[in-house]
């Protein structure tokens, strides 16, 4: 189990949402009586905090337990352990009726935004169900009228209403996914890859469209993405995960200045070189070894096997946090005191 973090308190920033200590653990294999024999660690111990208004970035690669995140936090997938705090509000202990309302004002943008809309249903009908099943509006019309707006806020004619999804560009699509999201009033949205299935030209211009609506009706947001240059641009603060473990947190610029973890270096060293500087400077580090199996891993860091710097101390014993400068912190033994 990954050893919690712990934040210090601020008094001059209203930190809107938090997890304290995330774990979610899938059974692996059962016996014959159907009882789980090993777990699948897809999150362990991830604790981070979203400041009101801001974004904060996930990275990490595939199956590093982002999306896990983002579903625990959205209540698709509940949490083994741990809490979750909206608001200064632990959710997780909520029941179903009394999570409602919290429902509403969190809301997802998933990654592929054709599977994510209902193929029968018109692009107005999309967008207005979530106000129908929260009783949103007085009726139809007032409902209508919202659509409306909200496809103007997304840069789309009120005339694609009547569209079905098929007819629809990536981009439009996913325009409709936002507008739909933003359908309940929410404050707090994740955007689960929400541009990685479109073309460059078109994720700048949601990057743009998500940057544009946070301003507009003050939104926080969690934004999930394997693509480090994006996240760099959307993101205030950012976590890094490696293994379902967060191993670096800290604002953005800092941690992208200033990487400390191994794996952060590794990371955001593969990211392609624009200015000529960066062309110059730029050198790929190239991580050797296996990733640890997430069935019932062993204890040590999580990094051990794929780490340059990995001594006997890192592959038998969990390091601690070390915390380098103001919110910045890392998860890893060459910060720590032996």
């Amino acid at each position: 189990m990954a050893e919690k973090q712990e934040f210090e308190t601020t008094t001059n920033e209203h930190y809107f949402l938090e997890a304290r200590d995330l774990t979610m653990h899938f059974p692996a294999s059962r016996d014959f009586f159907g009882r789980p024999t090993s777990y699948i660690h897809a999150a362990d111990g991830v604790s981070f905090r979203v400041p009101k208004g801001k974004t904060l970035g996930v990275v990490g690669e595939s199956g590093c337990g982002k999306s896990t995140v983002g579903k625990m936090l959205m209540n698709l997938y509940k949490p083994t352990s741990g809490q979750i705090l909206y608001d200064g509000v632990d959710i997780t202990a909520l029941s179903p009726a009394e999570r409602r309302p919290y429902t509403q004002k969190m809301q997802l943008v998933w990654q592929d935004p054709y599977s994510s809309l209902d193929p029968r249903m018109r692009a107005g009908e999309i967008v207005a169900e979530p106000m129908k099943n929260f009783g949103i509006g007085k009726n139809d019309a007032e409902r209508e009228e919202r659509v409306r707006e909200l496809f103007r806020l997304c840069g789309l004619s009120s005339e694609f209403m009547s569209f079905y999804p098929h007819q629809f560009s990536g981009g439009q699509r996913q325009r409709i996914c936002i507008a739909r999201a933003l359908a309940t009033n929410p404050e707090f949205i994740v955007c689960d890859e929400a541009v990685s299935a479109l073309d460059v030209s078109i994720q700048a211009q949601i990057i743009n469209l998500l940057k544009d609506l946070q301003q507009e009706m003050k939104l926080t947001y969690l934004f999930i993405s394997h693509d480090l240059n994006i996240v760099r641009f959307v993101s205030d603060e950012i976590i890094v995960m490696y293994l379902g473990q967060v191993v670096e947190r800290g604002t953005m610029e800092t941690v992208y200045n200033h990487r400390a973890h191994p794996y952060t270096k590794a990371l955001f060293s593969a990211t392609p070189a624009f200015t000529a500087e960066e062309k110059r400077n730029k050198s790929r580090i190239v991580l050797q070894g296996e990733v640890r199996s997430p069935v019932d891993p062993p204890p040590g860091c999580c990094f051990a096997l794929r780490c340059p710097h990995a001594c006997d101390r890192c592959r038998q014993e969990d390091p601690s946090w070390a915390k380098l400068e103001d919110d910045h912190y890392v998860k890893c033994h060459l910060y720590t005191d032996a």
